[in-house]
């Protein structure tokens, strides 16, 4: 279809059969390394998918880090990049990943209104600020977290103090001539209302985009106009691509983590 090659990351990326299993090798030992600080499957829903894990400092928390996992609406989970709390855990925030139910078994309209059920819970079991981040599709969840209109409980509307999407999805309207449209079954009316870029931001809620200056020339485009029509920072990583962007919230002084934290 029309846009199919505008959004084909691994086509273009060399060695990109490689990541999977090298998130899923970091994550596995992330979390054996967390032991009793590792909060696994906590329950946020009745659906299959409706839990998320939360990853605790050695001492009390600062606030807590929400990190939405990527693959399209349609693939992965949480567990697949565990490791990428630690960049959280180690500046003394705690991190949670939830789960939400993918494609084709679930529309995105369905998925947002998982992820804001599942703030509502981890919001139940941690303290302090909360900052919204996440991956491509993830990218797009988190954004949407900070869009007037979605549904957000007041204890979350309460700590929600920015979020960070990387390399987001934010005009879904090119998707429905994607072939990945197959399985998520968008129309044009809800692609027009689950796109952040077509909404305005919570005043309340600052927004920093972020994505690889490597990355497909649609990614790029879809990270500036979010940037541009929320009025807020974006920032393209020098020397990363679609699935490096994301190696920086491993780690405490990158400045993806600086941008997480900062000034809170």
């Amino acid at each position: 279809m029309r846009f199919d090659d505008a959004f084909a990351n691994s086509k273009y990326l060399a060695g990109a059969k490689d990541f999977p299993p090298r998130w899923a090798a970091k994550a596995a030992g992330f979390r054996e390394g967390m032991g009793q600080n590792a909060r696994l499957g906590q329950v946020y829903g009745a659906g299959e998918r409706n839990w998320f894990d939360l990853y605790l400092p050695a001492t009390a928390a600062k606030g807590v880090i929400v990190f939405i996992h990527g693959g399209y609406w349609l693939a992965f989970g949480p567990r697949d990049f565990s490791h990428l709390a630690a960049g959280a855990v180690e500046a003394g925030w705690a991190c949670a990943t939830p789960a939400y139910t993918l494609a084709p078994q679930a529309r995105i309209s369905t998925m947002t209104a998982e992820i804001a059920a599942a703030l509502a819970a981890i919001a139940d079991k941690t303290e302090g600020p909360m900052v919204v981040t996440g991956h491509s599709a993830g990218g797009h969840l988190s954004a949407r977290m900070a869009q007037e209109g979605v549904s957000l409980s007041p204890a979350v509307l309460s700590r929600l103090k920015r979020v960070v999407p990387i390399s987001p999805l934010s005009d879904l309207r090119p998707l429905l001539e994607n072939s990945m449209n197959n399985d998520l079954r968008m129309d044009l009316p809800e692609a027009r209302a689950e796109s952040p870029a077509l909404h305005a931001r919570r005043p309340d809620v600052s927004a920093h985009v972020w994505v690889g200056a490597d990355e497909r020339p649609a990614f790029l485009m879809q990270a500036r106009v979010l940037s541009e029509e929320w009025d807020c920072p974006w920032t393209a990583d020098p020397g990363h691509h679609h699935f490096s962007v994301i190696e920086g919230l491993a780690d405490p002084a990158s400045p993806l983590c600086d941008v997480l934290l900062r000034g809170l």
